[in-house]
């Protein structure tokens, strides 16, 4: 094979970065429950090229370590070592995967193991200094001080590009440990190999078994020098080596394999040595079609294309404020662009979860479907202002049921696999809400795809939902949150259908949108889970947040979970007032930590009250007072949880992002609306949190939104004028936003109790 470094090169010009890219944190959630990665990515791009700090173990011997759930992004800020760079990570979620091929620079004799934080010169792993260290949107860098190597980061969608600077004099070392991963756990890594090709390129292979339950990941690596000689070890021992037995494999052997491998290369030294990283999960020559198409020109080169990518999506919003509020707006705007990810080849290739190769014709492929909690606003938000790339998102899911043995959509959809996270059928919501806005065009399969999931009986206790109409707790242990997600997952099928003239569906899935009733116990005005039998559970504790029969939340939340029908719900509480009073005693109260400290997903800083914002079920309730005769109150406690949830600081962000949610949700609230019930053409107006922001649609209009007086004493709405004529609805719509023009705002210190305005959408007149 013929030596590859760069067969395509890049036309760039070299052009001074957008001011609004350095803005961008991507430290911000790092810690704690925020679990985002501060490494190089590209907007929507298959690689998430960053730093892991530790090799803390999923389990060991089966029983699971509970501080692997610090490092589901791979990367803790507290931590006082770097272990290495690895090429795929998460953004923001309570569960993980990957930390797929790992590279660490390295000098002296290279050692083979990871070494630990407390002990880190018995292996590869360096110290650090976060004063060595910088991030920005798609580049991080970072001094290794055991080795006094400058490493740089960026990438392409599909190529990681490193460059190492090390003293002068060195042999320059590289470690390649293809058993490292993160959630990792004895035995995760099923299979690897390494092929050295020639001098300058390696390629291979690796395949996992985690949450992603099948991730093949190919790989082509490129040296910018000759390697001088390699190496490498299996630390795991296997008991049979065929008639391989017949060759010292450890060093200068150019075929290897193992089931826990690490290897290491040699370069002279001199100038830096640049390492450009292309995967595939097709097979070693997709990679190689990457590395050629993408992985051209030298790192500056490649980091200013990919500052630019950057650029053209941040710049498209412009928002006006102090320093510290445009940190947070434009760092919520970046994670709300990572993910979901590229997942093809250049040549339109990609493996399906049924395991066979597939070719994308006429759409980019896309995985990492967090869809409990992205369909709220996270998908809401890329329908409304990056459409192009939601409904290649939308056709990648229906493709995704094409090859699902019971033709489902996906649940959480992760690296070829179904993952099977969380509850409900939300890829449903999604497709609804883009067809119903206008956002994608459905030849009929996305509804069909939607029907048929609604109707798997093995999923999720939905033959008795089917049957009984809702989930019984006695087969489920989150029988009543699930029967609540259910029932608006079936109200979005029919608005789909409404909006596509199969009136035959709406009617049915219409009927199946008022099972919410059944698990709504009258009596004491809460969602209550019930038994087969029709009983309720007894005893009962609508405050508790485990083992009551909701998932990662409590009765307390999950009552105000039915977007489609909060006139319905008002009634079955009792009237507007007890609903009125129920949401402010939610906000006012003071939840034991009893209720949650046996619950990973919630913890005191997530909590304002007895409202859980770190978890996405609840992102809507702050919206509901817009149903009331109180609908300033909205606009009181949106400004409340902005202020407390969103601090531009490490630990910044309060609860998991979990892949753009968490930050799309900060995104809607700052321009002052937000899609409660995604699946209508309605957004609920709350108030601005800046005094103007600025966006360019993607229909070519501008949106620019003013709020002058705005500010944590004004934050009542006085008077909304869009393009001069005066607003009396609490929504706005679809059509409103992308016509553009100027919408200004009159804010005040006091609400303006005499306004009555329109109500927003509700199922129940």
């Amino acid at each position: 094979m013929k030596k590859l470094f760069c067969l395509v090169c890049l036309s760039l010009g070299i052009a001074a970065a957008a001011q609004n890219s350095r803005y961008v944190d991507p430290f911000i959630g790092t810690s704690g429950m925020g679990h985002t990665f501060p490494g190089a990515c590209y907007p929507f791009g298959a690689i998430q090229l960053s730093p892991d700090t530790d090799t803390i173990p999923h389990n060991i011997a089966g029983k699971y370590q509970p501080r692997a759930y610090d490092y589901c992004a791979g990367y803790r800020y507290d931590d006082p070592t770097i272990v290495g760079f690895s090429h795929r990570h998460l953004s923001g979620t309570g569960h993980s995967d990957l930390g797929d091929i790992l590279l660490m620079p390295v000098t002296g004799q290279p050692k083979l193991h990871p070494g630990t934080a407390q002990d880190p010169d018995k292996g590869y792993r360096s110290r650090f200094t976060h004063d060595g260290e910088e991030a920005s949107p798609g580049y991080y860098a970072v001094t290794l001080s055991d080795y006094g190597i400058r490493a740089r980061l960026t990438c392409t969608p599909r190529v990681g590009v490193h460059e190492y600077s090390y003293p002068e004099d060195e042999v320059q070392n590289v470690v390649l440990d293809l058993g490292h991963g993160i959630y990792n756990y004895d035995g995760k890594v099923l299979w690897s190999t390494l092929r050295v090709e020639n001098d300058t390129l390696i390629t291979g292979f690796r395949l996992t078994n985690g949450w992603s339950r099948t991730n093949y990941t190919y790989f082509a690596v490129s040296f910018s020098k000759p390697i001088l000689e390699y190496g490498y070890q299996d630390r795991k021992d296997n008991p049979y080596r065929g008639f391989w037995r017949r060759f010292d494999m450890s060093r200068n052997f150019p075929d290897m394999a193992g089931r826990d491998m690490a290897a290491w290369f040699s370069f002279a030294p001199g100038e830096p040595l640049t390492v450009k990283v292309a995967i595939s999960a097709v097979d070693a020559l997709g990679a190689l079609k990457n590395l050629s198409a993408e992985g051209c020109g030298s790192f500056d080169e490649i980091a200013m294309h990919t500052r630019r990518a950057w650029d053209a999506h941040l710049d498209r919003f412009r928002a006006e404020g102090s320093d510290g509020q445009k940190r947070m707006f434009y760092t919520s705007l970046y994670h709300t662009l990572i993910n979901p990810s590229v997942y093809m080849d250049v040549d339109g290739q990609y493996r399906g979860i049924d395991g066979n190769i597939h070719r994308a014709d006429g759409f980019t492929n896309y995985t990492v479907f967090s869809l409990w909690d992205t369909y709220r606003a996270e998908h809401p938000f890329l329908g409304l202002f990056f459409p192009s790339e939601n409904a290649d998102m939308i056709r990648s899911m229906v493709e995704h049921s094409h090859q699902s043995p019971l033709g489902m959509l996906p649940v959480w959809s992760l690296m070829g696999s179904e993952g099977w996270c969380m509850s409900g059928y939300h890829a449903v919501p999604v497709l609804a809400d883009a067809i119903v806005k206008g956002t994608y065009n459905d030849d009929g399969q996305a509804l069909e795809a939607m029907v048929k999931t609604s109707r798997v009986g093995l999923y999720d206790g939905l033959d008795e939902y089917m049957s009984l109409g809702y989930v019984p707790y006695d087969k489920r242990a989150t029988a009543a949150s699930t029967t609540l997600e259910y029932a608006y997952d079936d109200w979005t099928i029919s608005a789909a259908a409404a909006a596509l003239g199969r009136e035959d569906i709406a009617k049915d899935y219409s009927r199946r949108a008022f099972n919410y009733r059944n698990v709504f116990d009258t009596k004491i005005g809460f969602a209550r889970p019930r038994y087969a039998d029709g009983s309720f559970k007894t005893p009962f504790d609508v405050s508790q947040t485990f083992g009551e029969g909701f998932i990662e939340g409590n009765s307390w939340n999950f009552s105000f979970h039915v977007p489609h029908d909060v006139n319905g719900l008002i009634a079955l509480m009792g009237g507007e007032k007890v609903f009125r009073t129920r949401l402010e005693d939610l906000f006012a109260m003071d939840l034991d930590p009893k209720y949650y400290e046996e619950n990973e997903d919630i913890e005191k800083e997530c909590l304002i009250g007895g409202y859980v914002h770190g978890n996405e079920p609840s992102h809507h309730i702050p919206y509901l007072f817009a149903w009331t005769t109180r609908p300033w109150m909205t606009q009181y406690w949106t400004r409340e949880i902005m202020n407390r949830m969103y601090r531009p600081e490490r630990e910044g962000l309060g609860g998991n992002d979990d892949c753009g949610q968490m930050s799309a949700w900060y995104i809607f609230t700052a321009m002052g609306f937000y899609p409660v019930c995604p699946g209508t053409d309605q957004y609920v107006l709350g108030a601005p949190y800046l005094p103007e922001i600025s966006v360019k649609l993607p229909n070519g209009n501008t949106l620019t939104i003013r709020a002058p007086k705005v500010s944590d004493r004004n934050r009542y709405v006085r008077s909304l004028k869009i393009n001069g004529i005066q607003i009396k609805r609490a929504y706005v719509t679809q059509a409103e936003i992308l016509a553009g023009g100027l919408w200004e705002y009159e804010m005040s210190a006091s609400p303006n109790k005499a306004l009555k305005p329109e109500k927003p959408f509700s199922m129940s007149k």
